[in-house]
């Protein structure tokens, strides 16, 4: 969600050959203005809880109508295999109705472990642990790997999405040790630590941590699990694997 600070959740990914979004919640699309030009740019969804993909209605007007430089073609827009509907209904002028994004995304269906190239640079969908479908990605390219989780509970294929990835990007929603947390939704600092340890990841990012949570916990936890080195996401965080 998103804090006094921060957006929610969402990653501008650049490489050589151009750029593409990596989730789009509340407050990404202000944030991205900073540095790219929101019409130009492919994205890619993990899964479709508000957080992670509800500033996609704002971009559409910004798409569609801004006055001197709207969309000039569809982006691709990867995403679980409801997107378009699912989009399409928070899109709409009524309760009832359905907005047909059809004209400024061409919708792309994630599949597990098939990949696909965007921006030069190839994806690879892990399924993670979620309460609805949810992908973690692996983007390789000519510098390194680097995983990002998206939203997970503990599953091993966390290790096999960072395994010795350069930098791994993960979620650690519960902070310390998530003891009484509830499962299957969520992972901790130690959790994270323990994947980036059994990864044998390079760089460990924490990421997902709520405006009420405990960063310094999440921090703490994965250090004692991890010996790498360990890092909190933050607004405007330049990540180089």
């Amino acid at each position: 969600m998103c804090g006094p600070d921060a957006a929610a959740s969402g990653f501008l990914v650049e490489s050589d050959d151009g750029a593409f979004v990596m989730d789009f919640g509340p407050g990404v699309l202000g944030e991205l203005q900073k540095y790219r030009d929101p019409a130009e740019l492919d994205i890619v969804l993990s899964h479709l809880h508000a957080d992670h993909c509800l500033d996609i209605p704002g971009l559409l007007v910004w798409r569609r109508f801004h006055p001197t430089k709207p969309s000039a073609h569809r982006n691709l827009l990867w995403g679980p295999a409801d997107s378009h509907d699912r989009l399409g209904h928070a899109s709409a002028d009524t309760g009832d109705g359905f907005d047909d994004l059809s004209d400024t995304f061409d919708f792309r269906t994630i599949a597990e472990r098939v990949p696909f190239e965007l921006a030069g640079l190839t994806v690879e969908a892990y399924p993670m642990l979620h309460p609805i479908e949810a992908w973690g990605f692996r983007i390789t390219g000519p510098n390194g790997v680097v995983a990002y989780t998206g939203d997970t509970g503990w599953t091993d294929a966390v290790i096999d999405l960072a395994r010795d990835a350069d930098v791994f990007i993960c979620e650690a929603t519960w902070c310390g040790d998530g003891d009484d947390a509830p499962a299957d939704m969520h992972m901790s600092g130690a959790e994270a630590g323990r994947a980036a340890r059994l990864a044998g990841a390079g760089t460990l990012v924490l990421t997902h941590i709520p405006p009420y949570g405990d960063p310094d916990a999440a921090l703490a936890a994965a250090r004692a699990e991890f010996d790498g080195p360990v890092e909190l996401a933050r607004p405007g965080m330049v990540i180089e694997p």
